[in-house]
């Protein structure tokens, strides 16, 4: 069992950064490979961006590309998101995710283990 616990959201205006954290809990952190998603009221939770367990691979949503850097640092069991020159559209509950597999996925569903989400909100 994976437990997750997001941190760093918050309300920031519009062109100004945040760095969201999620921490896991198990011993096998490495071997998961880890997911960042987002929901809006009234939206689906969308992809946001992916690493892999080593992390080595990482990719990212058309909509987060150049402005959102995903890394983890495998000894403290934590995975970041850096967000850059945020807009009001980036305003959603955030979501960690975790994997049983190394390989991460665009796909929500690919997801075995989620936290409660973090709110960021930007202001125009």
């Amino acid at each position: 069992q994976v437990q997750l616990v997001e941190s760093g959201g918050g309300l920031v205006q519009a062109g100004g950064s945040l760095r969201l954290s999620c921490a896991a809990s198990g011993r096998t952190f490495s071997t998961n490979a880890m997911g960042w998603f987002r929901q809006a009221p009234g939206k689906d939770r969308d992809f946001v961006a992916g690493i892999s367990g080593g992390g080595s691979s990482t990719f990212y949503s058309d909509s987060v590309k150049g402005r959102c850097t995903i890394s983890r640092d495998n000894a403290k069991n934590t995975v970041y998101l850096q967000m850059n020159s945020l807009k009001p559209e980036d305003t959603a509950v955030y979501y960690c995710a975790a994997r049983r597999l190394q390989g991460a996925s665009y796909n929500r569903n690919a997801y075995d283990y989620w936290g409660q989400g973090t709110q960021v909100t930007v202001s125009s």
